[in-house]
Order: structure tokens, then sequence, then C-alpha cells
């Protein structure tokens, strides 16, 4: 049967492939701080037996988009926006540190702070546990201060700073997990100059319409593909059919 038929196949299922990526953008339109993922198609030549006549298309994730996403203020005082480049520094579930530009931060019963998804922020000196105070705020370096329960406002002192990173981007990869490492697992140093919003976040950088756009253009190359393979079958019922009479 001629290769084309499995060229077909090849791209009609990278399509699919390239469409789930866009459809996991989408499903996180509206998630805290996410980071798009990006896809790109390449050229793999077939190869076997006889000319490389054929060429499969094959779909990758080539990385995530650094894009910045739009400032929405909240009031909340354990709410911050990264501004700018840099990451917040978080403790994975596997105990690894990585990065997010979620912000959206609790404190756990025993005082921990938290990512709105049960991760310990870190801070300059690890996660950041916070004891009972009347007042908690955030500056614009990350440095976190309280005022202890009974003492008033005279009482306000520093007890930690976010850990603040800005590491370059080609040295970053994203897991499954949707957070952000460093290609080679080593932690990123601290940066001073990453600045924060506090009572504010920031949201996905999904870009919807754009995505939707892509979705109907990726949704055309899929017929395009089927369209081949229903071709090339027909082209080869047709030339089994000239044999069988000769």
């Amino acid at each position: 049967m001629d290769r084309s038929l499995y060229v077909g196949m090849t791209g009609a299922s990278q399509i699919m492939a390239a469409q789930a990526v866009l459809a996991q953008n989408l499903a996180n339109v509206s998630t805290t701080g996410f980071r798009a993922d990006l896809h790109a198609m390449s050229a793999v030549p077939v190869e076997g037996p006889g000319f490389a006549t054929r060429v499969n298309a094959v779909a990758n994730v080539s990385g995530f988009s650094t894009e910045t996403g739009m400032i929405t203020q909240t009031g909340a005082p354990l709410d911050v926006a990264v501004m700018g480049s840099g990451w917040l520094a978080v403790q994975a579930k596997d105990g690894s540190e990585a990065y997010t530009r979620a912000g959206d931060l609790h404190l756990s019963p025993d005082g921990m702070l938290m990512t709105a998804t049960g991760l310990p922020v870190l801070g300059d000196g690890g996660p950041v546990t916070i004891p009972p105070a009347d007042s908690v705020s955030i500056g614009s370096d990350g440095t976190i201060t309280i005022v202890p329960q009974g003492t008033g406002a005279k009482g306000a002192s520093a007890i930690a700073r976010l850990k603040l990173v800005n590491p370059p981007e080609a040295q970053l990869v994203k897991g499954v997990d949707g957070l952000i490492r460093t290609k080679d697992g080593t932690p990123a140093p601290l940066d001073a100059a990453v600045q924060v919003r506090s009572g504010a976040l920031e949201t996905s950088n999904v870009n919807a319409p754009r995505a939707l756009v892509q979705m109907i253009e990726l949704a055309r190359m899929f017929d395009m593909q089927t369209r081949l393979m229903s071709t090339t079958d027909q082209n080869a019922a047709s030339a089994q059919k000239l044999l069988s009479a000769a």
C-alpha cells in the first residue's frame, strides 16, 4: 500500500496531538498565573527500504509562553502578582524547588504560607511560616511584615522575604504539573530586582481568541489529511482493478 496513506494517518494523529495542547491551554484560560504551552510541527522523513519520498509531520511541545498576563486587583493582603519578568519560588510535591506566577496565597492551619494548590511558598530561608498575627502584609520586594497579636501597630516586624528569582528563559522548562523548573534542577538564586504587587493577581496568559483561531486552522488541516487518506485509498483500489483486468 502507498506510504502516503501512512503519511496522512500520521499527520492526522499529530494534528490531534496539537489540538490537545490547545485544548489544555483553553481549559486554563482562567487559571491564575498559568503559562500557555507552545507547539510546533516538524518534518520527519519516513525511514525504510526504497527512496526517501515521504515525510511525516510531527507535533512537538516547544516550550511555554512567557508573555505576561493581565494584573487584576483583589485587595487580599496575601495575594501577590510578580511584576515584569520573574518567578515566585515554591516547594513542589517531590520536595524540589519550582517556580510559579500564581500568587493566590493563603495560610495553612499551622501558619505555613501556601499556594492555592497547597504548595509551600519558599522564602530566603526555606518554607515560610507566619506566627499568629493581627495583620500580615507583603512589600514590593517580597518582605513579609506582621503585627504580632496584641502588640499594636508599633510592634510590626519583618519575619521573612519571599524568594523571587529570574533565571534566563533558556534555562527553564515547564513540567507536567504546570510548575517551572531549571533544566538541570539547580535552584535559581534570589534576584533582588524582582518586584511584586500586593493585593493583586496575574491572570493566565492564554490568548483565547488566538487559540480558537488555531483550533479552526488545525481542524481544516485534519480534514485535509483525512481527504489525503481517502484519495490514496481510492487510487490504490483503482490500480488494483487495472491490474486485475490486465
